[in-house]
């Protein structure tokens, strides 16, 4: 089978299309003919090497210290069950679904094994396989947020880096919510999201959102590009702030913060559930969530997909067609 190898870690260059060998289920595993995956920031992140502080020497000692341990990347993916193990019960070949690989990775390539027990869900009827692959980062981390954040009906949320996968979904989940959902990103994301449903839109290039003078009872910073102490001080009272790409730095203060007056600073990795990926198949299925694709490469060209991720221009997310 055709899959992307990840030998060192380095710029997009170091990734290469091989042949390998198919592999074959354990016992309680499942095959799966993998027909789309995406190019993710944290893929990015993942391939040169540049993690947080807090989590760089645990990830260096898992991942590998000289080279990748698990040599393709590739975290989350949609397909279909090509055979099954022979312990396995709950699924059959044939089975269209979606999932995430967990730090195994793995998703860049024609076949993938994963635990019977991994979460897994049904592939929403209404999505294309390119679509459905968009759902365990985005769609979970946004769920995360919000829920972490107990957001309420006609709360003011404001999505500091909302045009990419995360913010694309916590736009519409907001909104399902009930709440006032204001955006924050570059001009030529802002109408995308408009019709996602945000309420209010700002072009970070022209407006800083923590010097005009509004506030906001939940701020979910999904780039972990705003000042810690201005996106404080633009809560509410018992207002919360969501790190979801938290440093060491913000993670300390947002303790501190926490103890010392009555907001909230907020910052958990998320961890995708059945449960989850079903709730989110079925607001998918009943029209209340979309997906949002900017652009779709074949495998063979994922050396300029994680270029363009990379560079901080993706709306919504960049899917990689792996078969049809």
């Amino acid at each position: 089978m055709k899959a992307i190898i990840w030998p060192r870690y380095g710029a997009p260059e170091v990734m290469q299309l091989q042949e390998v060998d198919q592999p074959v289920p354990k016992d309680q595993e499942i095959l799966v003919k993998i027909h789309a995956a995406t190019v993710t920031a944290g893929d990015c992140e993942m391939r040169r090497f540049d993690l947080p502080g807090w989590i760089w020497l645990f990830a260096r000692l898992y991942m590998g210290i000289r080279q990748p341990r698990h040599k393709r990347l590739g975290q989350e993916f949609s397909g279909v069950i090509a055979a099954v193990g022979k312990k396995v019960t709950q699924y059959t070949p044939g089975d269209a679904i979606f999932a995430d690989t967990g730090m195994h990775l793995g998703a860049y390539a024609e076949y993938l094994c994963l635990a019977a027990s991994h979460a897994i869900a049904p592939k929403p009827s209404n999505m294309t396989f390119e679509e459905a692959a968009t759902i365990p980062t985005g769609g979970m981390n946004a769920l995360h947020f919000l829920r972490m954040a107990k957001v309420q009906p006609g709360e003011k949320v404001l999505i500091n880096g909302a045009g990419g996968s995360i913010g694309t979904y916590g736009v519409q989940i907001a909104r399902l919510w009930g709440a006032e959902v204001t955006v924050v990103d570059t001009a030529a994301k802002l109408e995308m999201l408009r019709d996602l449903g945000a309420d209010h839109a700002i072009d970070y290039t022209k407006e800083d959102f923590t010097q005009n003078g509004q506030s906001y009872d939940v701020i979910i910073d999904v780039v972990g590009a705003c000042s810690f102490s201005r996106c404080i001080q633009a809560l509410k009272s018992k207002g919360r702030l969501v790190l979801g790409n938290p440093r060491l730095g913000g993670m300390m203060r947002g303790v501190w913060t926490s103890v010392t007056s009555d907001k909230k600073v907020l910052f958990a990795l998320a961890e995708g559930t059945t449960k989850d990926y079903n709730l989110l198949r079925e607001w998918i299925e009943a029209g209340h969530l979309k997906s949002v694709i900017d652009r779709s490469y074949a495998l063979d060209q994922i050396v300029e997909a994680h270029h363009y991720v990379e560079a901080g221009h993706k709306a919504g997310n960049v899917v990689i067609k792996i078969s049809e």
